[in-house]
């Protein structure tokens, strides 16, 4: 048996862009992506913090050092400049690694720069 498992997690990014006549990704800092050890293409899942939306795209690399969130495609719809999201990738983890697998989750703080890397969460832990 197999699960689905959180790989990846870049918590709390802010828009920078949103682009509604790209064919379709989300751009991100390179910088952001290799520190979750997400690859251009990728499956991701975006969940818009203030706004409630959740969507499935694939993502693309930006400038290193930019800070740069673009949201390209129709999800412009669903994520303007200014809104915090999370990105997120899943990995199909074998049973018998589940217990001891860890995610990479990567804070990232003011101006879309990485605040901390972890691999873990607990409960009741408030991250702002």
């Amino acid at each position: 048996m197999f699960r689905e498992m959180l790989r990846a997690k870049i918590h709390r990014v802010v828009v920078t862009e949103a682009d509604l006549d790209y064919e379709g990704s989300l751009t991100l800092d390179a910088d952001l992506l290799d520190a979750a050890g997400v690859v251009p293409f990728e499956k991701i899942e975006v969940y818009n913090v203030a706004r409630g939306t959740r969507f499935a795209t694939y993502a693309l690399e930006g400038r290193r050092g930019s800070g740069v969130c673009c949201v390209n495609g129709a999800a412009a719809h669903l994520a303007s400049p200014g809104d915090c999201v999370i990105v997120a990738s899943y990995a199909v983890i074998p049973e018998a690694d589940v217990r001891s697998h860890r995610p990479k989750i990567v804070l990232v703080g003011e101006g879309n720069r990485i605040r901390e890397i972890k691999s873990e969460e607990r409960e009741g832990t408030r991250v702002v």
